[in-house]
């Protein structure tokens, strides 16, 4: 277990003052152990199933997508008829959909240079658009129907609702002149949708390096992509796979929990409350009764001035078999927004630690703009917590949408500038950053019981 700092005081005489005493203790547990679940596997299958190019080749038969950009797609009407009933679908076991996959940087100069930043690493951007393919294939692995005419393309189109989270370690030690081994199963599985655990790793000197450890929640569509499909049901081989469904279906059930849970459709704790007016107080001139007056303390910057925004236009050639924008290209524009809105903020070069709750609200179409901002919303001694948020825009009609929210947490060498808030929506920002920071690290947050009514403090513990 790793010990972290407390939280330095943003103001003094307030709430913060009090939780960094020496009476509030900040723990950060590590989870290293999920990664035994992808050995164990591992042993059990030495399944292989290609390089990410083969696999993309592999999928693009299966669905039977065809080669070319069309304004108007091949109807994939006449497979509906193929979609099976539930009880047609025999329960796999996660032995069965488990495989790896290998990004041959070491051989091939052309994708390696796919895959190198300005700084000579490795662009974690390329590599989310790897990993959500990878989850597509996984589901693909999955997904048995045993009545399937063999001359038949699978009639099933598989969408990522979710990436949960994504846990980066090590990621400085990458070599990008060396192979990346992907590995996953499917964890979890409902009626429709389907959990993906997935792990990225790197063998140096005779020794595998754990990078990523993700989730990601997909969800089956019918052929045509306009309702759901039936999946099949997982049925646990042993004891391990067990106790991995188990961990799993937790999982889901908080997912249900924590939308009504956001900061956006219930108020506040009555702790963040506090928090949020020792905020309003920082930032208001004493003896002032001015409403348009803020002021700006120290080391401190605001809200509004940290955020940066492109737009693009996404072309066919990002599309995936449905003709609209592939979501792993998403990802990568978000990514790498977000790194360059932090390196500015900190005037240095993050490194990414965690991204968290990823939502896939609509698709982007592939006759739309993407737009993409990135906001500091929260900051904490040497972290920074930023929140990017995709929005599709229609030329034509000039309207946009918001498609796609993203979580990433970086970590700098350097104590950062707090980020304050100058309006009560930033303030909402504030606590739903605060939030996913805080659960983006696993911190535990112990404070006593108040010693008085007067006292604000509560409880914050990471679930």
């Amino acid at each position: 277990m790793q010990r972290v700092r407390g939280l330095r005081p943003m103001f003094p005489g307030t709430i913060w003052q009090y939780l960094s005493s020496g009476q509030t203790r900040l723990r950060l547990p590590y989870a290293v152990r999920h990664y035994e679940m992808g050995e164990f596997l591992k042993e059990q299958s030495d399944h292989y199933s290609g390089t990410m190019a083969e696999i993309v080749e592999k999928i693009r038969k299966r669905v039977g997508a065809e080669i070319g950009y069309h304004i108007v797609p091949k109807s994939r009407r006449h497979l509906l008829k193929h979609q099976p009933n539930p009880e047609q679908l025999p329960p796999r076991s996660m032995q069965d959909s488990y495989t790896t996959v290998t990004l041959p940087l070491s051989a091939d100069e052309i994708i390696r240079e796919r895959y190198i930043n300005h700084l000579g690493r490795m662009r974690i951007g390329r590599l989310m658009e790897d990993m959500d393919m990878f989850a597509v294939w996984l589901c693909h692995r999955h997904v048995n129907v045993p009545e399937l005419p063999e001359d038949v393309c699978l009639p099933y189109t598989f969408v990522t609702l979710l990436v949960d989270r994504i846990e980066f370690t090590n990621i400085v030690d990458l070599q990008v002149n060396k192979d990346l081994e992907l590995s996953g199963f499917v964890s979890w599985a409902g009626r429709t949708s389907m959990e993906i655990t997935m792990y990225v790793r790197q063998l140096l000197d005779g020794e595998y390096l754990n990078v990523t450890k993700a989730l990601f929640l997909m969800v089956a569509r019918n052929a045509t992509n306009t309702g759901p499909a039936p999946v099949n049901k997982i049925k646990p081989a042993n004891k391990m796979e067990q106790q991995c469904w188990e961990e799993a279906d937790k999982r889901q059930e908080i997912r249900k929990t924590s939308k009504t849970e956001s900061v956006f459709i219930s108020p506040p704790l009555e702790h963040e409350q506090a928090i949020m007016y020792g905020l309003l107080k920082l930032t208001t001139p004493p003896d002032s009764f001015d409403l348009n007056k803020r002021i700006l303390p120290p080391k401190c910057r605001w809200m509004a001035d940290s955020q940066r925004t492109t737009i693009m236009n996404p072309f066919p050639e990002n599309r995936n078999t449905h003709n609209t924008i592939f979501g792993g290209y998403v990802m990568r524009q978000a990514v790498e927004l977000s790194f360059i809105m932090a390196s500015i903020y900190i005037r240095g070069r993050p490194i990414l630690k965690c991204i968290s709750d990823i939502s896939f609200m609509q698709p982007v179409q592939v006759t739309a703009f993407l737009e993409m901002t990135a906001h500091v919303v929260y900051t904490a001694q040497n972290y920074i917590q930023l929140m990017t948020v995709a929005q599709n825009w229609d030329a034509k009609s000039g309207e946009n949408t918001t498609t796609n929210v993203f979580y990433l947490t970086y970590q700098t060498d350097s104590i950062v500038d707090e980020v304050l808030p100058g309006s009560y929506r930033e303030m909402l920002w504030y606590i739903h950053g605060r939030r996913k920071f805080m659960t983006a690290l696993n911190l535990q947050l112990d404070v006593p019981e108040p010693a008085n009514e007067d006292c604000q403090v509560g409880k914050v513990t990471a679930k």
